[in-house]
């Protein structure tokens, strides 16, 4: 099948991975930036963060007054480190709060790197989203990383990612649909798909309430953790074909108006066609060869939903994740989204604004000129 046939029958919109969506134009995402230490998204992860705890426990555990005693750091759960922020013990305290500021400033000095790139110019607000994001600990970092930023003057307000990290990233998937799915339907189905876990969504618009999907939820989901069960590529787009089946079958038994169109948040850079340059190395088989293609095996599985033909778009997780924010982000031009977990995804989007008669400033959707999609060229 021709790459142009391949595109329309997998989406029938916009392309996989497109520059110009409905809502935004994505100015980069997925930049691999590097320092003499190595990839500077290593430096602000969930594991730099361990790193750091670690280094902090250290000191004490030789004098056997480590507050945590022979727990592993990376095993931690982030609900005891926020219990011990607030906790009786100062010592354990104190010890989080050394972290979270010595993490601080990695995410400081990281945020800082991209801000100085081209494409990453005049942003005026970043959210941080990814797993860490919630926790007490994680929105500590964030306020304090947000603090570092002012105070070297930078024009830059630094928050939290609105929605749950786990829903972000199925809402955000909204904002790949165009605008048609929402005057015929109040639902969509979603796929954010990780190195750990594949969740799916069933992802109400409330569009009647807010067309600006600002009021927007997710009613029912489904979490597989792939990476307990070690399954092969073909396994794994078996297993979330049923989740899908499942989702489509309970929105139609509780009256949902639901759309043909399904909306994937997937890490790494995603082609056109739909297939995945690079990036997936933590998924399920080899998901970057020239032989796979989620999309079109998904529209082998599920050709219809209700009486229509099956539309698919996918786009990187964190810019995914990112669009959830967009209808919060309207008092701003130019913004970003950092998500920090396993690595640290990024985004940055400049909003795409509507005309007095009702017209995008901008041609149609799909057009506009080439970004940096996960380059190098941002290295310094």
């Amino acid at each position: 099948m021709a790459t142009d046939e391949l595109v329309k029958t997998t989406t029938g919109i916009a392309h996989h991975g497109a520059e110009r969506l409905p809502s935004v134009e994505i100015d980069s995402f997925n930049i691999e930036m590097k320092d003499e230490d190595g990839f500077l998204g290593d430096r602000a992860s969930k594991g730099a963060f361990r790193e750091i705890l670690e280094r902090w426990r250290k000191p004490l555990r030789k004098t056997g007054e480590d507050p945590f005693g022979k727990e592993p750091s990376e095993n931690i759960s982030k609900k005891t480190l926020d219990a011990m922020l607030i906790g009786d013990d100062t010592e354990a305290s104190a010890v989080v709060h050394s972290a979270i500021e010595e993490f601080a400033q990695e995410l400081a000095y990281v945020t800082r790197r991209f801000l100085k790139t081209k494409a990453w110019a005049k942003t005026e607000r970043i959210v941080v989203g990814g797993g860490f994001r919630d926790s007490r600990l994680g929105e500590l970092a964030i306020a304090r990383t947000d603090m570092i930023l002012k105070a070297e003057e930078f024009k830059i307000d630094l928050q939290p990612i609105r929605h749950h990290p786990d829903e972000a990233g199925l809402i955000g998937a909204l904002h790949l649909a165009p605008s048609w799915i929402f005057e015929a339907h109040d639902s969509i189905l979603a796929v954010d798909i990780g190195g750990t876990n594949i969740r799916c969504g069933l992802v109400e618009t409330n569009w009647k309430k807010a067309k600006d999907l600002s009021k927007a939820g997710v009613v029912k989901s489904e979490l597989w953790r792939h990476a307990d069960d070690e399954p092969t590529r073909e396994g794994a787009v078996k297993r979330l074909t049923k989740m899908l089946k499942g989702l489509i079958t309970e929105a139609e038994s509780e009256g949902f108006k639901l759309a043909p169109f399904i909306g994937i948040a997937c890490p790494g850079v995603i082609n056109a066609d739909g297939s995945i340059e690079k990036g997936a190395q933590n998924l399920p088989g080899n998901w970057e060869s020239s032989k796979f293609n989620l999309p079109a095996s998904l529209i082998e599985g599920i050709p219809q939903i209700g009486e229509h033909d099956t539309a698919i778009l996918m786009h990187n997780d964190g810019v995914v994740q990112g669009l959830s924010e967009v209808p919060f982000m309207q008092d701003v031009d130019r913004w970003g989204v950092l998500t920090i977990g396993t690595g640290l995804g990024n985004a940055r989007f400049t909003n795409r604004r509507k005309e007095s008669n009702g017209k995008d400033r901008d041609s149609a959707e799909g057009a506009g000129k080439k970004k940096s999609k996960g380059d190098k060229s941002d290295k310094e």
